[in-house]
């Protein structure tokens, strides 16, 4: 007799559970985290680094820290009061207004190479790089190289001397005109940034435009007018918002040649004597915080008055 044995049935090997798509369940919680877990770091960082800081200068504006006690003792808006009561902490925003006038100068002169270098021109690169030059270059650089050329008997009183101008006037030491010279460095600097912004827009235009342009008979200055300066106006508008940002915090170029010295000084400049030099952190703090909430309330009325163009895509 065969003796007949019966194979047990096997078992089936159990798996993992799955997803609707197929994918583990545990692969799938690690896939919708994963973004969330490259964020974290960046994230991390932006509050340890800004929203902390800015926290804690909030909180100094409100007491009388002079940065050494460790007590502060809470004084509530007496810091603001003198802020916006003291006139000369809000006189120095006069200082401001030579920049504000030199960033449109600068746009200017941006707007006008852009324009220019956007056609096919020969050493057009080259032009392009000499004009972008000078934004690469530290602006503490920049402060000490020009702080050589306005200096009583340097390079530009021998080269104004080449021509006749046997009495250059103090550049940087008269006050009338200092504000002027350093103004003028900070367009030479930032011209670049602007010019490379504008000539981005300008090339994102299609060219056809331009083709169908020419074909009706526009020359360039009708061009510029009907086609680019419309194609580039959020551009422009965001260079006007960075030239009031800027203009309102300026500190390289006249704390480097002036330090603040003959009716130079700007307000970044005075906050930063009265923490350091006059140990008052806690108005130090107030006056940057009000510089900040004048900086957003100027963007908000810009975008206010200047909005975005909303695309219809349907």
């Amino acid at each position: 007799m065969v003796a007949i044995t019966s194979t047990p049935p096997r078992t089936p090997r159990r798996r993992g559970r799955r997803g609707p798509s197929g994918v583990p369940a545990g692969r799938g919680v690690v896939a919708r985290l994963t973004p969330y877990l490259f964020l974290l770091a960046a994230v991390g960082l932006l509050l340890l680094l800004t929203y902390l800081p800015a926290a804690n200068m909030l909180w100094y504006s409100l007491t009388d820290w002079d940065g050494l006690d460790l007590e502060k003792e809470f004084v509530g808006a007496d810091n603001y009061v003198e802020v916006f009561t003291n006139p000369q902490i809000f006189a120095v925003f006069g200082v401001s207004l030579y920049y504000f006038a030199g960033s449109f100068v600068q746009m200017a002169i941006a707007l006008y190479f852009a324009a220019l270098l956007s056609y096919r021109t020969r050493f057009s690169n080259l032009f392009r790089g000499i004009l972008f030059f000078p934004y690469l270059i530290n602006g503490v650089a920049i402060g000490f190289v020009f702080l050589y050329l306005f200096q009583p008997g340097g390079t530009l009183d021998t080269v104004l001397g080449w021509f006749g101008l046997a009495d250059p006037p103090k550049w940087l030491g008269d006050p009338s005109i200092a504000n002027y010279s350093l103004a003028a460095t900070s367009v030479w600097r930032y011209t670049g940034l602007n010019f490379v912004l504008f000539l981005g827009a300008i090339q994102s235009i299609p060219g056809e435009l331009y083709e169908a342009a020419e074909i009706d008979g526009a020359n360039r200055w009708q061009q510029f007018w009907a086609l680019t300066f419309p194609g580039i106006r959020r551009i422009i508008g965001l260079s006007f918002i960075l030239a009031i940002a800027g203009s309102l915090s300026v500190f390289e170029i006249p704390f480097i040649m002036t330090g603040g010295a003959n009716g130079t000084s700007t307000f970044v400049i005075q906050t930063l004597q009265t923490a350091f030099n006059f140990r008052q952190v806690g108005l130090a703090s107030a006056m940057a915080i009000v510089l900040l909430a004048i900086v957003l309330v100027v963007t908000f009325v810009q975008r206010k008055l200047f909005p975005d163009e909303k695309v219809d895509l349907t």
